[in-house]
């Protein structure tokens, strides 16, 4: 075989090697594409009515879970999502839809403890200190759910976060045979708004497998009480 007919052959199989590689990569983004669009369906589904704007709208439970995030940027400046959910958890014990407070975030490094400034930042606006319950393993939504019933003995709750993020934790919430209802913290701006809302389509995909898959929270341990306004 010359030269010429050899790097012929060689070139065409170098392009049936590529054409085989961008079907398979069409493909993949295809059924990418159709789980994503399928786990944001199911997600907005199971919240579908559930997500009340303000405190005044949300039926009465004995629980609101605060779902956690720090409290400050990496530059420093306060986090908007941060404030707004503490604003709203706070609003919604005084004005008596809730008698206690959880507040599940991330406490995996000494230097990082959501859970404890949440409850900082509440008793300062107002919250009893001893109606805030603070969950130290709340890693991610999926841990801080599970915990709900399983350590905190909880079976009816409000979500507190914003709406983008109380969708999800409501569609885990109710896989999980909980009775939960959400309130919508205020947003970001919305330029941050489209950069969260991507993220999200990801996150979305995660809890539907995490739900398929029986994912468990990272970490259990013993049963701890809720202590309740009224309950004394």
């Amino acid at each position: 075989m010359c030269l010429s007919t050899r790097f012929r052959a060689r070139r065409e199989r170098s392009s049936r090697r590529g054409r085989t590689l961008r079907r398979l990569a069409c493909g993949t983004a295809l059924v990418l594409a159709v789980f994503l669009g399928g786990a944001e369906w199911a997600v907005c589904r199971a919240a579908a009515g559930r997500v009340y704007a303000t405190a005044g709208e949300v039926p009465t439970a004995d629980v609101a879970l605060v779902l956690g995030t720090a409290r400050l940027l990496a530059d420093g400046r306060p986090n908007v999502f941060y404030t707004a959910r503490i604003a709203l958890a706070a609003e919604l014990f005084r004005t008596g839809k809730v008698r206690g407070l959880i507040v599940s975030g991330d406490n995996s490094r000494s230097d990082y403890d959501e859970p404890t400034s949440m409850k900082a930042d509440l008793v300062a606006g107002g919250v009893p200190e001893r109606f805030i319950t603070c969950d130290y393993a709340g890693f991610s939504t999926l841990d801080s759910v599970r915990r709900l019933s399983r350590v905190f003995g909880q079976r009816r709750v409000v979500v507190v976060s914003q709406r983008f993020h109380v969708e999800r934790a409501l569609f885990l919430a109710r896989r999980d045979g909980l009775e939960a209802r959400g309130c919508a913290a205020a947003d970001a701006a919305r330029w941050w708004q489209v950069r969260v809302r991507l993220r999200e389509v990801l996150a979305r995909g995660k809890a539907v497998l995490d739900v398929a898959l029986r994912r468990e929270a990272r970490f259990l341990g013993l049963p701890e009480p809720v202590r309740l306004a009224g309950a004394e």
